[in-house]
């Protein structure tokens, strides 16, 4: 059985969501963070579902920043935590929303190309903005676990939703700078609730124990 499901951002992996997870396994909870790496949102949608299936009770799926994408698409959750996150409706894309969505400046992460054609973040640009409020050494340990992403991450369309139907909660962060600023309201209004904290982009490693109380509040509330 399944009780909390974490699905990682873009540039992100599973260990950076540990503390997170132990934190949740120490209140009896089983966590499953899947790898997503370079798998497209279908695919993603199907490694995810396939736990889901598997867990006696629904579970609660947690998606932070592209995460969000993901859980957005995943059937028979019990309930939904976005942090950070973008949720997309059908045929929407992350190209096409930023194309449409001018920002302020300095706002969003730079990203480079390398020489195989992923995306690399630049490093000071991503301590500011992904782990601004994070003390050391949790902020170099989270920056060494950063990875690149193929360019194809922006094109995630898709052809299904599930937050319409799935109760939801958006964590916004007040000092969150990755994302064009009228995009979280955008984002927030699909969801039953929103709450806004005094963090930026990586609330599950500023407060980590406020998240964990978050997420099994969500599950209490929406146990079968």
């Amino acid at each position: 059985m399944t009780d909390v499901i974490i699905l990682h951002g873009a540039w992100h992996q599973p260990a950076h969501y540990a503390e997170l997870a132990d934190l949740l396994r120490a209140r009896e909870l089983s966590v499953e963070v899947p790898d997503l790496y370079e798998l497209s949102l279908a695919e993603s949608t199907a490694k995810v579902e396939a736990v889901v299936c598997g867990s006696s009770q629904p579970p609660v799926v947690v998606g932070h920043s592209f995460g969000g994408v993901t859980a957005g698409t995943v059937r028979g959750a019990a309930a939904l935590v976005f942090l950070n996150s973008w949720i997309l409706d059908v045929d929407e894309s992350p190209a096409k929303i930023l194309g449409e969505t001018p920002g302020e400046p300095g706002e969003g992460l730079i990203a480079v190309p390398d020489a195989d054609g992923r995306l690399r973040l630049d490093p000071a640009d991503a301590r500011a903005k992904l782990f601004g409020d994070i003390d050391e050494p949790a902020a170099t340990r989270a920056m060494e676990l950063l990875r690149p992403e193929p360019p194809t991450i922006f094109n995630a369309t898709p052809t299904e939703v599930s937050w319409r139907d799935t109760p939801s909660i958006y964590l916004r962060g007040q000092q969150d700078r990755t994302i064009a600023s009228p995009l979280p309201d955008r984002f927030a209004r699909r969801c039953s609730r929103t709450e806004t904290w005094d963090t930026s982009h990586s609330p599950y490693l500023r407060y980590p124990a406020a998240v964990a109380d978050l997420i099994q509040h969500q599950r209490a509330a929406h146990a079968n």
